[in-house]
């Protein structure tokens, strides 16, 4: 089945320009036998050879084995197969015994494999013939036969036959193969085996190896969810990547300010898997609105898994800009030659005298909307003893924002005409001055005080 589900989520829907918020990175994998169920047929060597710890080692592997299928099928070693996979068991000597039929009850298969005693020659043609029969080839799950010997076959007709028939039929054929003290024809279990070799036969001349042979030949028949995963997350050019945190499985790091890569080395092996990766990222851009966090995000692993992630945006509030006021508009004057007066009409335009113009901003913080502000800029000069003189002041209103909370509102070009002439301060344009301004603000829309209208 591979990914099931993939997900990249943001910790906040709104944040201030440069605020900071935190990204989870996702996915969830689960062993393909869930989607695949299969019906595995363990057909188990007990001949005389298998005494002691041979026997002993062979029945820890098996019930890993079960252990593994029981877990990889629904998620927990729960004591039943799950999503219809079924196991059965077949032991042989002389002749071969249906020890337990397919079943999804993990204790029945327990019991059929930790009762098996060693005694007797080794008839593998019997073998395939009893684990055939308990297939049934009307149903559509896969079929898996994993037979274990530690010899060369001393009864019964040649076994090569019945394990072609058994192939020809569609089932998958796994050998694994213990060099005993009869020895062990290598040749004849790649014959059996399903093709390649190299995938379905197993041989060792240490039973204690049986182990983790069978652990290992159940993950490849559950069929991991995914493997050499990799993620590699780019964020916009707004936004930067500050820091990642340790992924609860694989390993990540930053390659550059706005890169990042995941690696997973498997995930959803043995049951249904999740993983996930936070980090940081701060907002570096200057606009406003619901601006996209994703650039892209590149999902790869070995088996070639399709996944996309979602692409969330995030409310971004850059500071509301309010001109109160600004310089009036020149009119155009032409005095023709030699004319030495003029009269001008200016119209709306305000003739200031010799002086210089100072422009104030000022940042108004957490201003709620719906809620008009009245603003008053004070300014002052510093004469030659520090005594400061009034040079002006401005009072005007901030209109009421209608965003959905509060926010910074930041009012620019607050104008104030210096003269260069005043009684405090010599005259000049390059003469120095020192200049503090001061700024009060509240809510227009707030009766503070509990004043009534007189009638």
């Amino acid at each position: 089945m591979g990914i099931t589900n993939s997900n990249k989520e943001i910790s906040v829907g709104r944040i201030d320009c440069g605020g900071e918020f935190k990204v989870t990175l996702s996915v969830t994998a689960i062993p393909d036998i869930v989607s695949s169920p299969a019906d595995i047929i363990l057909v188990l060597d007990r001949s005389g050879s298998m005494a002691g710890s041979p026997l002993a080692n062979l029945k820890s592997g098996v019930n890993a084995f079960i252990d593994i299928v029981d877990e990889a099928t629904d998620t927990a070693r729960d004591g039943y197969l799950g999503y219809g996979t079924r196991m059965g068991v077949v032991s042989f000597s002389d002749t071969a015994t249906q020890d337990c039929p397919l079943t999804s009850s993990v204790e029945q298969l327990r019991a059929a494999v930790n009762g098996l005693s060693a005694g007797g020659r080794t008839n593998h043609a019997d073998a395939f013939e009893k684990a055939g029969s308990l297939f049934d080839f009307s149903s559509s799950n896969q079929k898996i036969l994993i037979m274990f010997t530690d010899g060369e076959t001393t009864a019964g007709p040649a076994p090569a036959p019945v394990a072609a028939s058994l192939r020809a039929e569609g089932v998958i054929i796994y050998c694994i193969g213990l060099k005993g003290s009869q020895g062990l024809d290598e040749t004849a279990l790649d014959d059996w085996a399903t093709d390649p070799d190299t995938t379905h036969v197993f041989i060792t001349p240490d039973d204690a190896e049986l182990s983790e042979i069978f652990k290992n030949l159940a993950i490849n028949i559950t069929k991991p969810g995914a493997t050499d995963i990799t993620i590699r997350e780019t964020v916009t050019d707004e936004f930067q990547i500050l820091s990642v945190s340790t992924p609860t499985k694989g390993s990540a790091n930053l390659t550059g300010p706005t890169t990042l890569t995941w690696t997973i080395g498997e995930l959803g092996a043995y049951s249904s898997e999740g993983a996930a990766l936070e980090f940081l990222v701060r907002h570096v851009g200057s606009e406003s609105g619901l601006r996209p966090v994703n650039a892209s995000v590149i999902y790869q692993d070995a088996e070639g898994n399709q996944v996309s992630f979602p692409s969330p945006a995030i409310q971004v509030d850059c500071d509301l800009t309010v001109e109160p006021e600004g310089l009036s508009q020149p009119v155009d004057i032409t005095m023709e030659p030699c004319q030495g007066c003029l009269e001008v009409s200016a119209g709306d335009l305000q003739l200031e005298g010799l002086g210089r113009i100072l422009e104030l901003d000022v940042r108004l913080k957490n201003v709620c909307p719906g809620r008009r502000v009245a603003l008053a800029a004070i300014l002052t000069e510093e004469d030659d003893l520090a005594v400061e003189h009034t040079v002006g002041m401005k009072v005007f209103t901030v209109p009421a924002h209608s965003g959905a909370s509060c926010r910074n509102i930041l009012v620019k070009c607050i104008p104030f005409v210096l003269p260069e002439e005043t009684s405090f301060c010599g005259g000049g344009m390059c003469a120095q001055r020192h200049l503090k301004a001061r700024f009060l603000a509240q809510y227009l829309d707030v009766d503070l005080c509990g004043c009534q209208t007189l009638g």
